[in-house]
């Protein structure tokens, strides 16, 4: 699978990941070709640091189990289905959206 064409105009994009059990939304990152082609040879979820260009695998004590990747519309974004082991959240929550801004309240 030629995964070039996704990195023609930008080195780094943006990775929406969603939890294939719950259907939460767990965390964004950024990969590269590198982080991209890494994910598909191990089955385990890589992002690339922007600003140390590293790669990086999600969490000491998590992990990301790849189910299923989509391009979007434009093929410069990803969505990215898992199997989460852990706190997605290095914050030691489930989601890294978890603090609501709007509307304040249910009410």
């Amino acid at each position: 699978m030629d995964i070039s064409k996704y990195f023609e105009r930008y080195s780094t994009i943006p990775v929406v990941v969603k939890s294939k059990d719950t259907g939460k939304v767990l965390n964004i990152g950024f990969m590269s070709q590198e982080s991209l082609q890494k994910t598909l040879d191990t089955g385990y979820v890589w992002y690339c640091s922007r600003s140390s260009r590293k790669l990086w695998k999600k969490g000491s004590e998590s992990s990301q189990r790849l189910v299923s990747v989509y391009a979007d519309c434009d093929n410069d974004s990803l969505l990215i289905k898992v199997h989460q082991a852990g706190n997605a959240c290095h914050k030691g929550r489930s989601s890294c959206f978890h603090h609501r801004i709007w509307p304040v309240s249910d009410k």
